[in-house]
């Protein structure tokens, strides 16, 4: 395993959803930096992954009640959390990169937002920079998540993340 981009194995959706409040648990610790700069996490993996799951985790570390859910039809959900704005956005409608501009999308990204995109790679190349990239695949039994920085900012958060992840309860997590 090389800690510039840790590998996880993820036993199923508890574990997706522990991976998912570690990364609460680091904002929380980088709260001022977000403030001052933002931050763009990367979700990529197949349909049924695990990808709206780990927001799920995060989002109710964070203290969000009610549904969250994945926001495949309406391309955006956000949540304010503490004075941070979260913005879940799923891009697998688009048809076009295009549509990221044509939709607004980009005033999202910016000091005091913590931007969580699925399916990234349908805005490209408009997206901002990525800060942390977490990739998740199904595996025959369970999950993996390979996660990667992609800014100083993002180094910082991988860092604290595979700490956090690691201490907190879980069925069976570790490397892969």
């Amino acid at each position: 395993m090389s800690f510039d981009s840790p590998c996880v194995v993820l036993s199923g959706e508890a574990d997706t959803a522990a991976l998912g409040a570690a990364l609460a648990d680091t904002l929380r610790q980088l709260q001022e930096n977000v403030r001052q700069h933002g931050l763009h996490i990367a979700l990529e993996g197949d349909l049924g992954a695990g990808k709206t799951t780990l927001v799920r985790g995060l989002l109710r570390q964070l203290g969000v009640g009610g549904a969250v859910k994945s926001p495949t039809f309406a391309l955006l959900e956000p949540y304010v959390v503490s004075s941070l704005h979260l913005y879940h956005f799923d891009f697998y409608r688009f048809k076009t990169p295009r549509e990221f501009l044509d939709g607004g999308f980009a005033e999202y990204f910016g000091p005091g937002t913590v931007c969580l995109v699925e399916w990234p790679e349908r805005a490209q190349p408009y997206l901002p920079q990525v800060d942390l990239h977490i990739g998740l695949r199904v595996l025959e039994t369970g999950r993996s998540a390979q996660l990667v920085s992609g800014s100083p900012m993002g180094k910082q958060c991988l860092e604290r993340l595979w700490k956090a992840f690691n201490e907190l309860p879980k069925t069976t997590a570790g490397d892969a």
